[in-house]
């Protein structure tokens, strides 16, 4: 079931922070009309569950600010992170009723969403929010292949490097800085978090973002503020080539 949500105040289309590379980035300017008929915005608090797996879904959408996280829980209660939703990605699934994974916001989170049955209709209709969607799915597939290897082949370090460049590269594409210069972002997930994720153990996580900290790789203020002072350096750490790495 979907939790108590607060209601956020519109934000223009044409001004939203993320309208460049949402679902609805390719729509011309009657589309986003008929989007704004059946949109709403909706704000989470961090450590609030958006929605729980299983459950039937009335909306889609896609995340305007903040972090969540995908997860899923097994038959004797355990919990394992499978996925982070950032800026642009999208929640839901058209024609599927139910929520594959528990959404959980882990920071202050808003949503984009639009009413489930007249997105679908919408998107029968408006081929650029059809292949926009493809367009959108195929990079979470390759993402998550990529993913595979980040957990199945690297070691703690590149673990670790991989995981802050996607996050330090999605932070300077949504906020137009480019990957130049150095790159600044608040980490949103805890240690523990990152060692849920990682498949590595909290000690391990502390120990390699502390190396990495003193090898001039990242600057830490306090255990979240990280700055990447050469983007390329990280990627290098990583493992990933110079082109991109992790995620589109």
């Amino acid at each position: 079931m979907l939790n108590d949500i607060s209601v956020s105040a519109p934000i223009e289309c044409e001004g939203c922070p993320i309208r460049h590379r949402a679902v609805c980035a390719r729509c011309d300017s009657e589309e986003l009309t008929r989007l704004e008929e059946i949109k709403y915005y909706r704000s989470f608090e961090a450590g609030q569950t958006v929605i729980w797996s299983g459950d039937k879904m009335e909306f889609v959408g896609s995340v305007v600010s903040g972090i969540a996280t995908l997860s899923q829980t097994m038959e004797d209660g355990r919990t394992q992170m499978v996925g982070l939703l950032l800026p642009s990605d999208f929640v839901g699934r058209p024609g599927r009723d139910g929520a594959a994974y528990n959404v959980t916001a882990t920071t202050d989170l808003m949503m984009c969403c639009f009413r489930k049955k007249p997105f679908e209709q919408l998107m029968s209709e408006t081929p650029h929010i059809a292949q926009r969607l493809l367009e959108m799915t195929l990079d979470e597939l390759d993402a998550a292949r990529e993913w595979m290897l980040v957990l199945g082949r690297k070691t703690a370090r590149e673990k670790i490097a991989s995981l802050l460049s996607i996050i330090a590269r999605r932070d300077a594409s949504i906020n137009s800085n480019g990957t130049a210069g150095p790159i600044v972002f608040d980490l949103p997930l805890t240690r523990e978090a990152m060692a849920d994720y990682l498949g590595l153990t909290l000690e391990t996580v502390s120990r390699q973002m502390s190396a990495l900290k003193r090898d001039g790789v990242i600057e830490l203020e306090g255990k979240r503020h990280v700055t990447v002072p050469d983007y390329p350096r990280l990627l290098e750490e990583a493992g990933d080539d110079s082109d991109g790495g992790l995620m589109a």
